[in-house]
């Protein structure tokens, strides 16, 4: 007589699929020479030009009609979040002069501050991302807006330069959480045609931030607490945010991937049961594998690690972009330009506003265009108006020729969010290998700033002033190296076009419209849903 526990077992007989592994990237000499000699022809592999299937990547109506109140609500929350994440960093870029002056200390000292912030987002984004993809992107985004609004408060406490140093210390760690976060939470539920789109509204919440923050700072300025009360009133967003995040639940993509690994590893644990009691199954069952986070990790290391480093080297070249033309800034025009403090707001306000559009703009042509010639293009469009932006010292110059500058800088940054999805998407782990990548790269890029600062300090403008520097020529000649990198970089790298965003074992149909994809990492992953992963299959 069998057991209850054997009779259980042999009722749903179970067999093993014998799958390979997924392999190795191949990094060998022939392999690389192989994905080198295809670079030209794959970046001028334009979608739109592939027929039907191509031409309907470029329908805004379908985007946009496609996305429910669900969707919508999920991805405004979404970049809301990154919006006052944005905003609360770039507080001390606006107001780094008069802090330094309560501090008692000097500008580069204040972009200390900047540089830790930057340094140790990618210490957030490990901690927050592990969360994210552990336990759901819900939770870990509300501690982060927790944690936002008390940091945010005690800065305009901070009495000394190490006081100011530690608080926006943690500042860094709470930021570099969020990217990753808010990128899932307006992108994972949307449908694939519209994400394209909508990446290109996301990312420029980052120049929303920047022009919210100067907005806020002009009102605040002229009061009693000056940028003390702009750290105050920056407390407030992000407790709105937490009772907003509060009142919906988790992803239905997280729901879907977390119930997946549950049934993959239930079918798992009964197929060894059914060894351990002898039960014949299929040969060749040797590989049966639980999916936990450790394992994922291991094989996205195996696999992907020549995209890791890829997203690394492109993400430092994207965030040198935007920090290098942004940080300093400000004080360009308050010390070098001389601008009023209205005609500073307005400045401020409009170059931004060029962002905002540049990043819709560009998000969309992306579609038409594929993302690496997107983004080369923007670099390319964004080194011709270095100079009249840098040089030229009059509003009749920067205004327009500024807004062109971060219409192309933050064009760029329009598409990375969905490029960055796509080029993780053979990962369960993409908040925290997405959000890390970001991080690391705004780590390389984290002394912007200070470099800029401290090389413009070797320039002074004796008719200007004791603190006065001629920062825009270090600014254009630094953005120009940095356009170049980014041109090199894209240039070479992968791209995974409309590739979809649900991983093999969800055992899900890919959602997307076309199939089009201009290339992969060294060594291309296949797309079976079966390959990679050791499925167990009940038969009745």
């Amino acid at each position: 007589m069998m057991s209850e526990q054997e009779s259980t077992c042999t009722k749903s007989s179970v067999s093993i699929q014998n799958i390979e592994k997924t392999p190795k990237a191949d990094v060998s000499l022939r392999s690389c020479r192989n994905y080198l000699s295809t670079r030209l022809s794959t970046l001028l592999s334009i979608p739109a030009s592939k027929g039907k299937n191509g031409i309907k990547t470029f329908n805004l109506k379908k985007a946009i009609t496609s996305m429910s109140l669900h969707h919508w609500n999920l991805f405004w929350h979404g970049f809301w979040a990154w919006t006052v994440d944005s905003m609360d960093f770039f507080c001390v870029s606006i107001s780094v002069s008069d802090i330094a002056k309560d501090l008692n200390t000097d500008v580069t000292s204040i972009t200390w501050g900047i540089t830790l912030v930057l340094m140790l987002r990618s210490v957030g984004s490990i901690i927050f991302g592990y969360c994210g993809d552990r336990w759901g992107r819900k939770w870990p985004l509300c501690v982060c807006y927790l944690l936002f609004t008390i940091l945010e408060i005690a800065t305009g406490f901070v009495k000394t330069l190490n006081q100011f140093l530690a608080i926006r210390s943690l500042f860094g760690i709470a930021m570099g959480g969020c990217y990753g976060l808010a990128a899932a939470t307006s992108l994972e539920d949307a449908p694939q045609v519209s994400r394209g789109f909508l990446s290109g509204i996301f990312l420029p919440g980052y120049s929303l931030g920047y022009v919210l923050a100067t907005a806020f700072y002009r009102g605040f300025e002229t009061t009693q607490f000056t940028w003390k009360a702009l750290f105050w009133f920056s407390a407030g967003p992000p407790f709105l945010l937490l009772i907003w995040r509060l009142s919906f639940g988790e992803l239905e993509y997280f729901k879907d991937l977390y119930e997946a690994k549950q049934l993959h590893n239930q079918r798992v644990k009964e197929a060894i049961k059914a060894r351990e009691l002898g039960i014949s199954t299929d040969d060749n069952e040797e590989d049966l594998r639980e999916i936990t986070f450790w394992s994922e990790l291991k094989e996205t290391f195996r696999a992907e690690w020549p995209m890791l480093i890829y997203l690394i080297l492109m993400l430092s070249g994207t965030n040198f972009m935007s920090h290098g033309s942004q940080d300093l800034f400000p004080t360009m025009l308050k010390k070098q330009a001389k601008l009023s403090r209205n005609a500073l707001t307005i400045t401020n306000v409009v170059v931004n506003l060029g962002g905002c559009f540049g990043g819709i703009f560009w998000g969309q042509i992306s579609e038409f265009l594929g993302r690496r010639l997107a983004v080369i293009l923007c670099a390319i469009c964004g080194g011709v108006f270095l100079y009249p932006t840098f040089f030229k010292h009059s509003e009749a110059y920067i205004i327009p020729c500024g807004f062109l500058l971060q219409f192309a800088v933050m064009g760029a940054w329009g598409i990375i969010p969905i490029h960055l999805t796509e080029l993780t998407s053979k990962s369960s782990l993409r908040t925290m290998i997405s959000g890390t990548a970001y991080q690391l790269g705004n780590l390389a890029s984290s002394a912007s700033s200070t470099i800029e600062s401290k090389i413009g300090s070797r320039f002074p403008l004796k008719e200007s002033g004791d603190d006065a520097y001629d920062y825009g020529k270090v600014m254009c000649i630094f953005m120009g190296c940095v356009f170049g990198y980014l041109i090199i970089v894209l240039f070479l790298g992968p791209e995974r076009f409309h590739t979809s965003i649900k991983t093999d074992f969800m055992l899900e149909e890919e959602d997307v419209d076309s199939n089009y994809e201009l290339d992969r990492v060294l060594s291309p992953v296949p797309r079976s849903h079966f390959e990679g992963k050791i499925r167990v299959i009940h038969k009745e």
